[in-house]
């Protein structure tokens, strides 16, 4: 039922939800644009400013990169799509979309791209649509930091440009690890049990959907009555629930369990009245712990990966653990993001601290 009946139902909210989420965002998102246009005409007609921190790459040097990934990236798609045609539209629908962050499956169709060869156009483009959003959130991120330290734009973007480029060519080795360590290890690799990825499996569903006429119609369009409804009465993120109703329980209940901890830390800090110099201390303390767990989880298992992959037997603490035991670890870890946060709130007449979320 979940994965035939309820998934479909939840990917008609989501596409409801997402054209909602554009709609409540259409100013910021006119205003980005017809920033980022009037950049591009300034920057091509030399009116850049020469004041450092306000100096970008060159733009015939973007352009020039533009155009070489471009090139590199049509033989990506031609290799996947095996048709010259769906790799062509496909290469300038990324070059368009990657600049407006724009929705792309529905413009594959309308070019005439549909069948198997539309499929693999779409997944590559939304391949690189997901990258090129990504990457730019981590570069806004990295710049806005670097504005308010003194730093110079193009300095920090050839930074970021290398580590792109660091960061595709190590990927590769942990993928494969990932992937052929689980075949090692009696699964499928990815979309299997141990390696479900949600987010592909959708796009893959969408894609074979809307381009190769596989929809389940009937559900998608209950899905998006349904997020109609979420959206008339008012839910504060009708995304939010879709998302959960299509990801698996034991990845939603992590979720669930996190937000349990947090609004816990919420009740404590509300019951002993911090200031808000208190409260930002503990929210900082609060992410740099969880985030410091998900790269350590995440470091963790690309060892057993390789170790899979290397037909390496893995260490076992407990032969047969328990119920218990995982509520045990559970209930140390939410002691650990509760307690530590709470006990380096500070004084409050402690100067407050700069926000950890930039």
């Amino acid at each position: 039922m979940w994965r035939y009946a309820v998934r479909p139902i939840a990917i008609g909210g989501m596409l409801v939800s997402a054209a909602f989420t554009l709609w409540r965002m259409r100013k910021n998102l006119i205003g980005g644009l017809k920033r980022s246009v009037s950049d591009v005409k300034k920057a091509a007609a030399g009116g850049g400013e020469e004041n450092r921190v306000e100096k970008d790459l060159n733009l015939k040097w973007v352009l020039s990169g533009i155009l070489v990934c471009a090139i590199l990236t049509f033989f990506l798609y031609n290799y996947f799509s095996h048709d010259i045609g769906a790799a062509l539209t496909a290469t300038v629908v990324m070059i368009v979309a990657g600049f407006f962050f724009a929705a792309v499956s529905g413009y594959l169709v309308a070019l005439g791209q549909t069948g198997p060869v539309g499929i693999a156009a779409v997944l590559g483009v939304a391949g690189v649509i997901c990258v090129s959003a990504a990457v730019a959130g981590e570069m806004l991120q990295d710049l806005k930091v670097g504005h308010i330290l003194g730093g110079t734009p193009w300095k920090m973007q050839v930074g970021d440009i290398i580590g792109v480029l660091v960061a595709a060519s190590v990927m590769y080795f942990p993928l494969v690890a990932l992937h052929q360590g689980d075949i090692n290890s009696g699964g499928t690799g990815f979309g299997g049990k141990a390696l479900p990825a949600p987010q592909a499996s959708l796009m893959a569903l969408v894609s074979q959907g809307i381009v190769g006429g596989q929809m389940a119609w009937p559900l998608i369009i209950v899905g998006m009555l349904m997020a109609v409804g979420f959206i008339l009465i008012q839910v504060k993120s009708p995304m939010l629930v879709c998302v959960g109703m299509y990801l698996p329980l034991e990845t939603t209940f992590a979720i669930f369990i996190g937000g349990l901890i947090r609004g816990i830390v919420d009740k404590m800090v509300e019951k002993r009245q911090f200031n808000a110099g208190q409260k930002a201390r503990v929210e900082n303390n609060g992410v740099l712990l969880a985030s410091g767990l998900i790269a350590g989880e995440a470091l963790v298992g690309l060892v057993f990966a390789g170790m899979a992959y290397y037909a390496i037997s893995t260490p076992q603490l407990l032969e047969h653990p328990s119920f218990i035991t995982s509520l045990f670890v559970f209930v140390l870890i939410g002691l650990i993001l509760t307690m530590i946060p709470i006990r380096n709130a500070g004084k409050p007449d402690d100067p407050a601290p700069p926000s950890a979320v930039f």
